[in-house]
């Protein structure tokens, strides 16, 4: 090959080895020859204006979001680089402090800090952009809770009125309800946050001396540790010290006001804990943006970091001003059918079927590895709980030991034995299902507390009777002295008379006859009737004339009883929380029963005082008693044995520690008059009462039954 060929052949390949590379180079060149060269700022009356200058112009306005707090301006720049040499520009002039500036990729972020929110506008002149920072006046005092509270309710009384009792209750969810009752429904309330507490205020309202103090309701377990109340002027301050997380609400039902303060539930997957949103305010504008930048953007400004997976792809389109940015990333998700996951302080986005196949292929590899894990064996030795019973309830068994509803809390490689005599059980499984087994069992063995429940059964009757009675009777003796002979009045009661003549049985007349009889007639028989067991008094009187032929007899009887009787009946006893107790005393009476045979057996039956009581202690300290009483006694005597009197009352009811509740009560009051007399001369006013007899009585009977339990300590017994 000639020399002249040669130089041919190399220009060529010169040539073309050129052109290869301005081919190469020139997408680099246009890829970085726009650059930020500076950024300064000035002002313009009563905005601030940013000036960026750039290597080359821009095609359009770029677009860019504010975020409220903290205040701040973002701006992007696809396609420009960072020029300056460092990535911070301060500026400190009106309301601009300084100027963040970060490059991502083929992108660059600029982030204006403000010393107050403010809106801004974008305009492009030639190289330079133009950012212009709306002025806004000096932002508005933030208004403390002691400023502005919440009125909850006007005061419509014109004098302070006491209040009348501060009670504390825990709820069934945790809550703690502080419950105040008011003197009328007119008092006034405002209630206010102030740090970490809650202070409310009635207004027009006194404190009794009784009610100033400091209230610690820690062991109730509600957020609520302590509740202070104070006088304040003419108003009465209550001071609410909750802790951890927790929400609160206020009623009131009439001279009643109740506030409550939740703890607030947790969701791991909640990026900000409470209700609703509470993140921080962002504004976006963008069209047809990739959803993955998007997120992007999200998480530039958040304390998350974002894993965004693969398959979540496309874009979106949206508007949004002064949005929680929680909030914007949950409307984000739901308009692509994407779901979050949360760990610590990283959030993984996946399409919702993704994260639900992941979940479960979770779940199957562990259960796997627990079908293959080695056994363990682990003894728990138990103090107070039975280790029969807390087998049965780790296999699913019914303390009866059949086969019960309970779900099996081994898993299904786990056994368990208890041996009675030590009270220990031995459990074989897995690591973490004896992890699990010793929590539960220190939580179930523990001492049960134990409840001293007192009755007191009164039975008293009060009974009042009265009986007023008459005999009348007359006599004429004319006849036995040889006169004209006499008249008989009544029956013919003849008394033989031998020298002494008995007119009324206590008066003795003497005759000249030798043997005579008389008529002692009694034509009105109405005599009292006895009471309380004895006969009547009687006072008897005779009226007869000059010659004493003839005789009138009256005799009046009386009887009064008053009687009063009270039984008091004290049955106590011991018994463990939600364990039934009974105590009983009494006789039994025998009674003979016919069997199929025709023989007869005997039988008893109980007439006794019972008590059978089965007590739950609350939460709130207070006791629900399932009670069942009876008062039997002996009754009166039949053709088949002794009646029984019964007196029973079976109820459930719930009574504060140490509080005393009537649980029941009979009230018999039964008023009889029993009147006898002669027909029509009954009637005659005041003579009418020698031709009658009068009863009057009156009964009263009441059965009152009084409980009051106490919880048992480690200093009372019972007495």
């Amino acid at each position: 090959m000639s020399s002249h060929q040669e130089n041919t052949i190399m220009s060529k390949w010169r040539g073309g080895a050129l052109a290869f590379l301005l081919a190469v180079g020139m997408p680099i060149a246009a890829f970085a020859q726009n650059a930020i060269q500076s950024i300064n700022s000035s002002q313009q009356g009563s905005s601030d204006v940013v000036r960026i200058e750039l290597s080359e112009p821009l095609a359009a306005v770029p677009a860019g979001f504010t975020i409220q707090t903290p205040p701040r301006i973002a701006i992007d720049l696809p396609g420009v680089s960072n020029a300056l040499g460092r990535s911070s520009v301060e500026l400190n002039q009106g309301n601009l402090r300084s100027v963040n500036v970060a490059q991502a990729g083929d992108r660059v972020r600029l982030v204006l800090n403000l010393k107050q929110a403010a809106n801004y506008k974008a305009t492009v002149q030639g190289k330079t952009l133009l950012l212009a920072i709306e002025s806004s006046g000096p932002p508005p005092a933030a208004a403390t809770p002691t400023e502005q509270p919440v009125r909850f309710a006007e005061s419509l009384n014109t004098n302070p009125l006491a209040l009348k009792d501060i009670d504390f209750r825990r709820g069934n969810d945790g809550a703690g309800r502080v419950v105040v009752e008011l003197a009328n429904n007119q008092v006034g309330v405002d209630i206010r946050q102030q740090g970490q507490s809650l202070v409310v205020e009635f207004l027009r309202s006194t404190l009794p001396d009784n009610l100033r103090k400091k209230f610690d309701v820690t062991d109730f377990g509600t957020p609520v540790q302590t509740i202070t109340t104070s006088q304040q002027g003419d108003r009465v301050r209550m001071m609410v010290e909750p802790r951890g997380s927790w929400e609160h609400s206020a009623y009131q039902s009439d001279n009643q006001f109740v506030l409550e303060v939740r703890p607030q539930k947790v969701d791991p997957n909640k990026l900000t804990q409470g209700p609703g949103y509470a993140g921080e305010k962002l504004s976006l504008n963008f069209q047809n943006i990739e959803v993955r930048a998007l997120l992007q953007v999200i998480a530039d400004f958040t304390n998350f970091n974002v894993v965004t997976s693969d398959t979540v792809t496309g874009n979106v389109t949206l508007r949004l001003k002064d949005v929680p940015w929680d909030q914007a990333l949950d409307i984000i998700l739901q308009a692509k059918g994407l779901g979050l996951r949360k760990s610590g302080n990283v959030i993984w986005i996946a399409p919702k079927d993704e994260l639900a196949a992941k979940e479960k292929a979770d779940l199957e590899a562990k259960q796997q590895i627990t079908s293959l894990e080695p056994l363990r064996t682990q003894s728990f030795q138990l103090n107070y709980a039975k280790a029969e019973d807390v087998a049965k309830g780790l296999t699913g068994q019914s303390s009866g030991g059949g086969s019960g509803s309970g779900t099996r809390i081994l898993s299904q490689r786990g056994s368990v034995i208890f041996e009675t005599r030590t009270n220990q059980l031995f459990v074989s499984d897995v690591p973490s299902k004896l992890e699990e087994i010793q929590s539960m069992i220190s939580k179930i063995d523990v001492p049960v507390r134990q409840v001293l429940i007192e009755a007191r059964i009164v039975v008293a009757d009060d009974s009042f009777s009265r009986s007023l009675g008459v005999k009348l009777g007359a006599t004429d003796l004319r006849g036995l002295r040889g006169g004209v002979p006499g008249w008989s009045v009544g029956g013919d009661n003849r008394v033989s008379i031998g020298g002494n003549l008995n007119a009324i049985g206590a008066q003795t007349r003497q005759t000249t006859a030798t043997n005579v009889t008389f008529s002692d007639a009694q034509f009105v028989n109405l005599p009292a009737i006895g009471q309380g067991g004895y006969d009547p008094a009687t006072f008897a009187i005779s009226l007869f004339g000059a010659n004493s032929n003839r005789f009138l007899n009256l005799e009046i009887s009386a009887a009064e009883a008053d009687g009063k009787g009270k039984v008091v009946s004290s049955p106590r006893v011991v018994t463990a929380d939600q364990q039934k107790a009974l105590i009983e005393q009494g006789t039994e009476l025998p009674y003979q029963v016919a069997t199929s045979s025709g023989a007869t057996s005997l039988q008893f039956r109980k007439a006794n005082l019972k008590l059978e009581v089965t007590p739950q202690i609350t939460p709130e300290g207070g006791v629900i008693l399932d009670v069942d009483v009876n008062k039997d006694s002996v009754g009166q005597a039949t053709a088949a044995g002794f009646a029984i009197d019964t007196k029973h009352i079976k109820t459930q009811v719930l009574v504060e520690n140490g509080g005393t509740v009537v649980i029941g009560g009979i009230f018999e009051q039964s008023d009889r008059t029993d009147v006898a007399k002669v027909p029509v001369l009954g009637d005659i006013p005041v003579l009418g009462n020698l031709f009658k007899t009068t009863t009057k009585s009156s009964e009263r009977t009441e059965l009152l039954i009084f409980l009051t339990p106490k919880v048992v300590t480690d200093r009372v017994v019972a007495r």
